[in-house]
């Protein structure tokens, strides 16, 4: 798997300040945390906190928990359900893109290194800019698209077997871990949906009750789109949730390709 890249606030100074652990503290650990702030008109750097971790919870999100309440309370990252499930506090980890909340501190050898989600704009610290990924979720339609009117007095009737298809893309918790995981997105970030978006797209293509693939299959008939995906994989690897981006765009563009030929 391709391992960190650089934010895009990427010129760093490695030497930032260093947070020492109380004194007496015998089971102490590193963090290493990337610090950006662009109102203070400095460059990126890297701090470094000792974090005494008999008094501290078992992942990394407790771990920066501890550092904003105790140490530093300028340190900024986003968090909220800590059960994996928000997708909130997604973040890069000893060079892997994971959830904060169930990485474990004892799963990283040595310095704990902290950085936000790769190659965005960071907003402050370990916050990246999601507004362009949010963009581009919103751009395949999310929702359900039907022409026959509901039920009356009931939900929309589909079978067991029609509603597993859909179960594992339905998942998915925008953490971003996946697009920002991706070489592609990196690089054609602004043309290229990523994996993120184009997982919510075949969970919709494939659900029995909509009524809109063709339509949903036109808007991802572009050589960006879609087809800038050169399944590298990354991001079924990044993915938190256990799921597969990748199998899903093979997917559409299976689709797309028996659609050609019909």
């Amino acid at each position: 798997m391709v391992q960190l890249r650089l934010p895009e606030n990427s010129r760093i100074n490695r030497h930032g300040k260093v947070h020492k652990a109380p004194a007496g503290a015998t089971h102490v650990r590193t963090f290493k945390v990337y610090r950006y702030d662009p109102s203070a008109a400095e460059n990126p750097h890297v701090d470094t906190f000792e974090v005494d971790m008999d008094r501290c919870g078992p992942m990394v999100l407790d771990a920066l928990i501890k550092i904003k309440n105790e140490i530093d309370p300028s340190l900024t990252f986003r968090r909220s359900c800590r059960e994996g499930i928000c997708g909130s506090c997604a973040m890069n980890i000893d060079g892997i893109n994971t959830l904060a909340c169930t990485k474990s501190c004892g799963d990283v050898k040595g310095e704990v290194k902290i950085y936000p989600l790769p190659h965005m704009p960071v907003v402050k610290d370990l916050v990246p800019d999601l507004t362009q990924f949010y963009a581009q979720y919103a751009s395949v339609k999310p929702w359900l698209q039907s022409r026959t009117p509901a039920p009356p007095d009931r939900e929309r009737p589909q079978a067991p077997e029609e509603q597993e298809k859909i179960d594992r893309p339905s998942a998915c918790i925008l953490c971003a871990c996946c697009s920002t995981s991706c070489p592609s997105y990196w690089w054609n970030g602004d043309r290229y949906l990523g994996p993120a978006a184009l997982l919510a797209a075949y969970r919709w293509i494939i659900d029995s009750r909509d009524d809109a693939t063709g339509e949903r299959l036109d808007a991802l008939e572009d050589p960006f789109r879609l087809y800038r995906c050169h399944t590298i994989m990354n991001c079924t690897e990044a993915c938190p949730k256990d799921l597969n981006p990748a199998k899903a765009i093979a997917e559409i563009k299976k689709m797309m390709a028996e659609r050609e030929h019909t």
